[in-house]
């Protein structure tokens, strides 16, 4: 694999290719097409990705720190990846393995998350307004003093989650599984919660209001 001419941009095409543990930080692979690729433990830290193609690919201990991946990960293997300061703002990550991930001060605003497993996941602060979470796993997630304000959480896997703190304004809880959730002073105005399971959650502090039936 000619590395050097993937540094220069002059390859784009690169499906299914092999590219685990290589050096690829701080140039700009934007609409690179990597679906299916092995990317373990690449280095991609501060390296412009928007609009490329990651489809099915494994990027398990990748680092992508301070990225611009505005890109398509539907189900990516995301697994103990380093997204720190990352933006992925409407990014396509449906269905992607976020487990053991670090996303510190990351952007998802907009993202589309349906189906994707962010269980046990530290979240704390993360920016997730506007995002689609529709039946994604967050069992477990930390996720204290996270930005969901009108995000989609419809059907979304929330048991034992601690969302202390959290901005849920304009949410769409509906159907979620809230089981032994953290709802410590939550902010919950006008969030959607008709069918939500709030049993055992912990709800001091936090007014609770539902759209009528």
């Amino acid at each position: 694999m000619n590395i050097e001419a993937i540094r220069l941009g002059k390859i784009k095409e690169l499906p299914g290719s092999d590219l685990e543990d290589e050096e690829l930080s701080q140039i700009d692979l934007s609409r690179v097409n990597l679906a299916g690729a092995t990317l373990v433990g690449t280095n991609f830290a501060g390296s412009k990705l928007e609009g490329a193609h990651f489809e099915g690919a494994n990027l398990m201990g990748a680092n992508l720190q301070e990225t611009d991946l505005r890109a398509n990960l539907m189900g990516a293997n995301l697994m103990q990846a380093d997204l720190t300061s990352a933006d992925l703002r409407g990014a396509n990550l449906r269905g992607a393995n976020f487990m053991g991930a670090i996303l510190t001060d990351a952007c998802l605003a907009g993202a589309f998350l349906n189906g994707a497993n962010l269980m046990n996941v530290n979240l704390q602060g993360v920016d997730f307004r506007g995002a689609d979470l529709r039946g994604a796993n967050l069992i477990g997630a930390n996720l204290k003093g996270a930005d969901l304000s009108r995000a989609d959480l419809q059907g979304a896997l929330l048991t034992q989650a601690n969302l202390e703190e959290a901005d849920l304004r304009e949410a769409n809880l509906a159907g979620a599984n809230l089981t032994g959730a953290n709802l410590l002073c939550v902010e919950l105005e006008a969030a959607n919660l008709i069918g939500a399971n709030l049993e055992q959650a912990c709800v001091v502090g936090t007014i609770l209001e539902v759209f009528p039936e």
